[in-house]
């Protein structure tokens, strides 16, 4: 039986080794060691004048209240009131924003999903430390620390918490696993958790790779290199570089991964700022894959650092940008830690593509609603359908070394552009989809024949081979009805291969990692279908 309040709508799936959110599309920032402690309100009337406000509030309000959370809210206020992408952290939370980034955690190294109340492990961590010991997918934990949590309600957050935690220390698990008459009591001592940049690489053909990355993270490089040591050796010869959704990072590692695909001595980003001086960054003599083509895939949500990689390879003519405008974030924030474990991040200087181009989209300060509007304007001018309706600044042109010709106005406009799909489903399949009953169905449908799936291998060879037998594809349309899903036969039937599709990704992605969703996923996809295309021809 399939329950409603089982699902997580839109959140297909609780990664317990925690990427936690961080701002809206990742700034580029440099981490500053923490201030000295001092007092930063002495020596004018004005400095003065904020330390005898908090005073004043302190003795004569008319209750209690915080000094640290006005504080707080002031510099908060402060800050955003700067531009879109200034903004304060509070000691709590900095450690967790800044774990993307920094590319691990301390924690047990499992992925969980919450299923009928249980938490369930989906995946272990390769390396990690609840693998050494034996945990496997579809193990349910049951107990935390002689704690009972199944049954109990337990959230992701809740979750997240009992098994995170410093490095080296020990947390005690008890585990039921079907093929056990009794449960499986595990002590597991926490280790450094790898948090991965690459969503998925693997060869679209013979000759053709495909890297998904997500985010430029501190480990993203290494990650990018050895993803591609890789694919050289299965044969790649041609590169679709997918930065779609990729809010952005360090703008450190999006220049030493343009650095591998020119040539020396190409400009690939430079920056400026009222207190820093224009600073250039050039490609050098690394230059590994300058010779590889290259086709690059961005989209409204492709921010920061994904902007530095489009700019660099489509200013310098190196290779094909597809998609629709990018998200238009060319400021650069400088990360500043202070004494009570607090932090700013502090825009202190706009980037410029090799030609001259800032990326930033317009803004105005302390207006953050309207600049957060921005996506949905696009889509409402009609510019995720159409081409001619980008928003472009043609008052000033930039021109490439071969000589074509860009222009400003925020984002990077690609070269090829692929639409938004906005083909009409079903209410049926919309029902299935944003109820995420799909998922759901293909949890259990792994669980229930793990080990049948297993005998693939691994995720093409299922791809390849596996089909969804007539009977189990009806017995999904049963479920959905039994479900609440409104009974449609003539919706399900028109939808049906996408259904099946997603039914199957979803599989391979709970049998094995994200990867296997993607790459089942992507075979169909209008952008990738236009890069092959494009390094074809």
């Amino acid at each position: 039986m399939f329950k409603k309040n089982a699902i997580l709508v839109f959140v297909p799936l609780a990664v317990a080794i925690a990427l936690a959110a961080g701002f809206y599309f990742g700034s580029q920032f440099r981490t500053q060691a923490v201030l000295p402690a001092k007092s930063y309100f002495s020596g004018g009337t004005e400095n003065h004048k904020i330390e005898q406000i908090l005073d004043y509030i302190d003795r004569e309000y008319v209750d209690t209240v915080s000094r640290k959370e006005i504080i707080d809210k002031t510099i908060e206020y402060i800050l955003q009131e700067l531009d879109p992408h200034s903004y304060y952290i509070n000691a709590d939370d900095l450690a967790e924003m800044n774990e993307p980034l920094l590319g691990n955690f301390d924690g047990i190294g499992v992925q969980f999903n919450i299923q009928s109340d249980t938490v369930v492990v989906i995946n272990t961590v390769a390396g990690g430390p609840s693998e050494k010991l034996g945990i496997l997918a579809g193990d349910r934990i049951v107990k935390v620390n002689d704690s009972l949590i199944a049954g109990t309600g337990i959230r992701n957050n809740d979750v997240l918490a009992l098994l995170k935690g410093q490095k080296g220390t020990k947390v005690k698990v008890s585990v039921y696993r079907a093929s056990e008459p009794d449960y499986l009591d595990f002590t597991i001592v926490r280790d450094k958790i790898p948090i991965h940049s690459i969503d998925a690489s693997f060869m679209l053909n013979e000759h053709v790779a495909l890297i998904k990355l997500s985010r430029f993270a501190k480990t993203s490089y290494d990650e990018f290199v050895e993803a591609m040591q890789s694919l050289q050796a299965q044969g790649a010869k041609s590169l679709i570089l997918d930065l779609r959704g990729n809010g952005g990072g360090f703008l450190e590692t999006a220049v030493q991964i343009a650095d591998e695909m020119l040539p020396k001595g190409e400009m690939i980003v430079y920056t400026e700022g009222k207190a820093r001086p224009r600073e250039f960054y050039r490609s050098t003599s690394k230059s590994r894959y300058k010779d590889i083509e290259i086709v690059v895939l961005i989209d409204e949500r492709s921010a920061s650092a994904s902007e530095i990689i489009a700019g660099a390879i489509q200013d310098n003519d190196r290779g094909t940008i597809i998609g629709r405008r990018s998200f238009g974030k060319g400021l650069v924030q400088e990360q500043q830690v202070w004494p009570d474990g607090s932090a700013t991040r502090l825009t202190i200087a706009r980037y410029y593509t090799p030609t001259g181009r800032c990326i930033q989209k317009p803004y105005q300060p302390g207006k953050t609603d309207d600049y957060s509007r921005d996506l949905y304007d696009r889509y409402e001018h009609g510019e995720l359908m159409y081409e001619d309706s980008i928003a472009v600044d043609d008052s000033t042109t930039y021109i490439t070394p071969k000589g074509k010709i860009l222009y400003g106005g925020g984002g990077i406009v690609p070269d090829v552009f692929i639409p938004v799909d906005t083909t009409r489903y079903s209410l049926f399949f919309n029902q299935l989809y944003y109820t995420g009953f799909i998922y759901e169905w293909s949890f259990k449908y792994t669980d229930s024949n793990r080990e049948k799936l297993g005998t693939y291998g691994n995720w093409k060879k299922f791809d390849e081979r596996f089909r969804f037998t007539p009977r189990e594809i009806e017995a999904f349309y049963e479920a959905a009805i039994e479900f609440g899903i409104s009974k449609d036969k003539e919706g399900f039937e028109s939808d049906k291969n996408k259904i099946v599709k997603l039914m199957k990704a979803h599989v391979a992605r709970n049998m094995w990692n994200t990867e296997a969703y993607y790459g089942l996923q992507l075979k169909e996809d209008k952008a990738v279908e236009k890069a092959l295309d494009i390094l074809k021809n």
